[in-house]
């Protein structure tokens, strides 16, 4: 296979890639929200076990996660993750049950990252800030909206480009459960004592994760008039 055809090949392995990629974000990133508030909140029961288990899911490794998500439903309570169909914009979209048990695991270990990250978001605004919104008569949601939120994404947003970087190059770990994303295509290549594929793979990541760290050192100049 010339350099072309090698390219094209292994395209259809990073279309997977990035929509691995996208759905984790679009999912982890509220779901991380939704954590956060339940490691938070006063009622202790809740708080205890919120905070359990983001220290599982931060303990265990993502691969084993994988694993686990693909192979234990099935297992223990005779459970398979089916595959699936969505028509997105008149078109069909396959989506297969290695597909689907990758994206839950991803979804479920970056959104206990996620929560770690905006807690410490939240938490390093002043309660001096609260107690003057109170003063000029703002309610609970006004003054989080209005006053800590913006700060709060401000001081966030670089621990959460680290993240989504470090979530491009672990999207090559579906490939333990046989989800055939670029990493898995040129592995295939290589099979075929074709290795130079293999480290190819690695342009493609350098030009996305190049694309992204643009577009975050964008967002935070967009930001830069909130000084500490």
């Amino acid at each position: 296979m010339g350099f072309w055809e090698v390219t094209l090949f292994l395209l259809d392995g990073f279309k997977v890639t990035c929509l691995l990629f996208l759905l984790t974000l679009i999912f982890s990133l509220p779901l991380g929200l939704i954590i956060c508030m339940g490691t938070m909140t006063k009622f202790r029961p809740i708080r205890y076990i919120m905070k359990v288990f983001v220290w599982i899911i931060r303990g265990i490794p993502l691969m084993l996660q994988l694993f686990i998500v693909f192979y234990v439903p099935g297992m223990l309570f005779d459970i398979r993750i089916p595959d699936l169909e969505i028509n997105v914009f008149g078109k069909t979209l396959e989506i297969s049950a290695r597909f689907l048990s990758a994206l839950i695991a991803f979804v479920i270990n970056y959104a206990c990252y996620f929560s770690e990250i905006y807690r410490g978001g939240i938490q390093s605004i002043s309660r001096g800030q609260y107690e003057a919104g109170q003063v000029l008569g703002m309610t609970k949601m006004q003054i989080f909206f209005k006053i800590i939120l913006k700060q709060v994404i401000k001081r966030i947003l670089p621990p959460v480009s680290n993240e989504v970087i470090t979530l491009v190059k672990d999207t090559a770990l579906a490939r333990v459960i046989s989800v055939v994303e670029i990493i898995k295509l040129a592995e295939q290549l290589a099979s075929r004592a074709l290795l130079w594929p293999l480290f190819y793979t690695g342009a493609f990541y350098l030009l996305f994760v190049g694309i992204l760290t643009l577009l975050f050192n964008h967002f935070e100049k967009k930001l830069s008039y909130f000084k500490s």
